[in-house]
Parts: structure tokens; sequence; C-alpha cells
């Protein structure tokens, strides 16, 4: 199988990072901007907090939002399944997707 990574340079709070990734420039690059925007603004309400603590902040931000995400898609999940149950008994037995349609 052939290694599709691609080289991407990307800067984040002024430094500059060389990246091997299989996702696409624009994918990378998009990334590294949410990034330094979300340290930059986690420094913005703080003169005097250090760097590498507001990227921690900020990766701690990030992983929220995707936890919260994930459970947002999860529950939403829960909801079509239960949605398809309910409608499924109102269903012709031929579109059910079950058996209860079978001579």
């Amino acid at each position: 199988m052939m290694d599709q990574r691609t080289v991407v340079k990307v800067r984040i709070m002024g430094e500059e990072y060389t990246l091997r990734t299989e996702a696409s420039p624009e994918h990378t690059r998009a990334v590294a901007e949410h990034v330094d925007r979300t340290i930059r603004a986690i420094l913005s309400g703080s003169s005097t907090m250090e760097t590498h603590k507001a990227a921690i902040l900020a990766a701690l931000q990030i992983t929220d939002d995707l936890y919260r995400e994930r459970q947002a898609m999860e529950e939403l999940g829960q909801d079509m399944r239960q949605l398809a149950s309910d409608i499924r008994p109102l269903l012709p037995p031929t579109k059910r997707g079950d058996d209860a349609g079978a001579p």
C-alpha cells in the first residue's frame, strides 16, 4: 500500500511547523489556523500567561468542544434510532425493512 502522506508547513504563534499528514493541505492549514486562533484568544484574556500554558488551555478547550460534539452526535443517533422505531409500525409491511412483510 502506498503512503499518501503530504508535507504541509503551518505557522502557529509565529513558529513554523512541518507536518506530515494524510489530510489535505487545506484541511491541515485550517486546523492549524484554528489552533492558532484559540491560543491567541486565550492569550488576549491574560497579559501574563505563558504561551505553553495557553497552548495547554487551548488543547483542553478544543478537546472539550470535540467531546461535546461527539456527545451531541450520539444523542442525535439515539433520537434517529428511536424515531425509526416509532415510525416502523406505521409503514406498510413491505417497507418496514424486517421480515414482517415476507410471505
